[in-house]
């Protein structure tokens, strides 16, 4: 498995006590994760190593390719990523997984998809910018999920998403997605230094766990909302996506049009609903009995 973190030599200014000090910091590994299907590449990704097999099973869902785990045969790391080291020994650096789909999973490739897909950290959308074609793709219903949340329980995730954040404390430098239950208990909690790849590794989880749809879920993020990860959040049918920062134009009018209730500014005491806030209560449903 490739490095989560590495160690870095550096500087430090301090302007209040004039004091210069070099010493070693520890920062967040970014490498590329290139994914086949059979022998040819599809895509790649910048993201953190680790949970990469939940990462692959999360995007393929996000871009319609799979349904289910059963539509994969099998994920694994190949010997295309052997590398030699600096004493000349072969090592795997892990960066390329090959998938082999079900037979009845349409071929990517054939259709075309490779071309479509960008070489970043931030893949998302991937070029579906269309919220009816989304709806047209997703195979749950997320207005009839009458899932309640208590306005409490929802500000207290942004702590418990933290508490499980064991890179971000060590670096600072890690995005965090975290699926919990409607009173708050975690489900799973993922980081990455991709926003996107951080709820990808969280719906892939739930994915091979056979817990899709996710009706009665909150998907708790570290940072800003964007459409790309409510659109990930719609097509795992998790009904309230909740975000300690704001959410953008087109990712509240997603959320209003697909029936999600959707939080930002989660901070603190206060909060702010963009969508569907009736799901949202002043009580935690463990305090009403």
């Amino acid at each position: 498995m490739g490095r989560v973190t590495s160690r870095h030599r550096t500087t430090r200014i301090d302007t209040a006590t004039a004091v210069t000090r070099v010493r070693p910091d520890t920062v967040v590994v970014e490498e590329p994760l290139e994914l086949r299907i059979g022998p040819v590449p599809l895509t790649v990704t910048m993201r953190t190593p680790g949970h990469d097999v939940e990462w692959v099973h999360g995007f393929l869902h996000a871009e319609g390719i799979i349904a289910a785990r059963e539509d994969v045969v099998s994920a694994r790391y190949c010997a295309g990523s052997v590398v030699e080291d600096d004493s000349g020994r072969s090592v795997n650096t892990y960066n390329v997984i090959e998938v082999q789909l079900a037979p009845h999973v349409p071929d990517p490739i054939a259709a075309g998809m490779a071309r479509s897909f960008a070489t970043t950290s931030a893949c998302g959308v991937c070029g579906k910018t269309s919220i009816e074609e989304l709806a047209v793709r997703a195979a749950y219903d997320l207005h009839g999920d009458d899932v309640r949340v208590g306005a409490t329980t929802l500000l207290s995730l942004p702590d418990r998403l933290r508490e499980a954040q064991v890179t971000f404390e060590r670096t600072g430098g890690l995005h965090a997605a975290g699926l919990f239950t409607a009173d708050g208990s975690p489900v799973v909690v993922r980081e990455d230094v991709g926003r996107h790849n951080a709820v990808d590794k969280v719906v892939g989880h739930a994915l091979q766990a056979g817990m899709l749809p996710l009706q009665g879920h909150v998907l708790q993020l570290s940072g800003r909302v964007s459409f790309e990860l409510v659109q990930k959040a719609f097509l795992a049918g998790i009904p309230v996506v909740s975000a300690v920062s704001a959410p953008s134009s087109l990712a509240i009018e997603m959320a209003e049009d697909v029936g999600m209730t959707l939080a930002g500014f989660v901070r603190g005491t206060s909060l702010n609903l963009y969508a569907h806030p009736d799901r949202v209560t002043t009580t935690s449903p463990e305090d009403t009995g």
